[in-house]
């Protein structure tokens, strides 16, 4: 609004409530109540801004009009795609949100409610023992450092409480690697090695038995000699499960031919120049946040990189000119390895780590500075960006 005197900002959001996503994984370990992540959406909306409470049921990009399913539609000469991503849920054969919270099931990535859920069963599996079995997801996600911080944390909690030796902590990765960026990736390999946290490599949840406490993996395996994949279903037992479902782009990205069409065509990521952020077909469209087809860039701290460089580029488009802002794909992870100690990650598109304070912080040591950052500054620079101030 303040760069934009005199136009017309329409936003479209049927959700009355907002969620602050970093905090689930703190609700999920117990140490945050499910009502710290829960605000108002129109609280945070300034002055002269059109909320529209419906959902985006269509978009044209040739015509310029986005359709919602209250039947109206809306005209526009920029659009800016925010719409977050889905959790497919129903890619588990035999998981629905109803069982989070029994069985031993956890899946704190379903919202607040499921969240407080999944402290329920992971507080059991704490005080009682057993097989923690904690999985990743095949497709591109947000935070790809949560289901890590999960892991560490009711690890952590488990050896306070039942005691080391009476648990196993197992961890599905979703191919050969526990991080995308290698050296974390080492790092945190070598955490699990010194915690005994048994990994999984190239294991993609399948299905899950509830009753039995089984779940079921797709393990794919290449030949050293010639190369070539096979799958096989594996079983692995469990008293604690954590289930992170497949994510994709909303439908209305994949249905109105946003989407990319030679990669990730499972998950309907929008099409997008990754410097730039915007749509490669329709230069009118930007994307940000999850639903962005970029390699890298689906935390909070990625959109308060990437707001910045949308908002030069619609500027100078507005103004007949070209941006210069350049989004270079940095990603921030607050890995929690402990209750009270985390690792800063901070990289780019090139895997390099990208520190904020060099010299301070060092990005692959557990200090309680960094679990500082994520347990108390985090929600109040998160909140500044909401208002447009940081």
């Amino acid at each position: 609004m303040q760069r934009l005197e005199g136009a017309q900002i329409t936003i479209i959001d049927a959700r009355a409530e907002h969620l602050y996503q970093p905090g689930l994984s703190l609700v999920a370990a117990g140490l945050k109540p499910a009502s710290y992540v829960v605000s108002r959406t129109a609280d945070w909306l300034p002055q002269g801004i059109t909320l529209v409470t419906e959902t985006a049921a269509a978009i044209d990009p040739v015509a310029k009009v986005v359709s919602t399913n209250g039947g109206q539609k809306l005209a526009y000469d920029f659009l800016i795609l925010a719409p977050g991503l889905v959790l497919d849920h129903d890619a588990i054969e035999g998981f629905s949100l109803d069982l989070v919270g029994s069985n031993g099931i956890g899946a704190l990535y379903a919202g607040p409610e499921q969240a407080a859920k999944t402290w329920q069963a992971a507080a059991k599996f704490a005080e009682e023992g057993g097989i923690g079995l904690f999985t990743r997801p095949a497709t591109e996600m947000k935070c790809a450092g949560a289901p890590l911080k999960h892991t560490f944390l009711i690890e952590d909690i488990a050896s306070r409480t039942v005691g080391k030796g009476k648990y196993e902590i197992h961890y599905a990765s979703n191919n050969a690697a526990l991080f995308s960026v290698p050296i974390v990736s080492e790092k945190v390999r070598m955490l699990f090695s010194q915690r005994g946290i048994a990994a999984h490599y190239s294991h993609v949840l399948k299905a899950v038995d509830p009753g039995r406490r089984l779940a079921t993996f797709t393990k794919t395996e290449t030949d050293p000699l010639t190369k070539v994949e096979s799958k096989s279903d594996v079983e692995l037992p469990y008293d604690y499960l954590h289930v992170i479902p497949p994510q994709r782009a909303p439908e209305v990205i994949r249905q109105s031919g946003l989407s990319w069409s030679d990669k990730w065509v499972d998950q309907g990521w929008a099409e997008v120049d990754q410097k730039t952020l915007r749509h490669l077909r329709f230069p009118e469209i930007f994307a940000i946040g999850d639903v962005a087809g970029v390699p890298k860039g689906k935390t909070a701290a990625s959109v308060k990189w990437q707001v910045p460089v949308v908002e030069d580029h619609l500027i100078a488009a507005i103004e007949g000119r070209e941006g210069t802002a350049v989004y270079g794909g940095y990603t921030s992870c607050p890995l929690i390895t402990r209750v009270g100690r985390a690792m800063l990650v901070e990289f780019d598109y090139n895997n390099d780590l990208v520190p904020s304070f060099p010299g301070l912080i060092a990005p692959l040591e557990e200090l309680w500075i960094s679990w500082l950052m994520k347990e108390v500054a985090l929600k109040a620079t998160y909140n500044a960006m909401l208002r447009g101030k940081a």
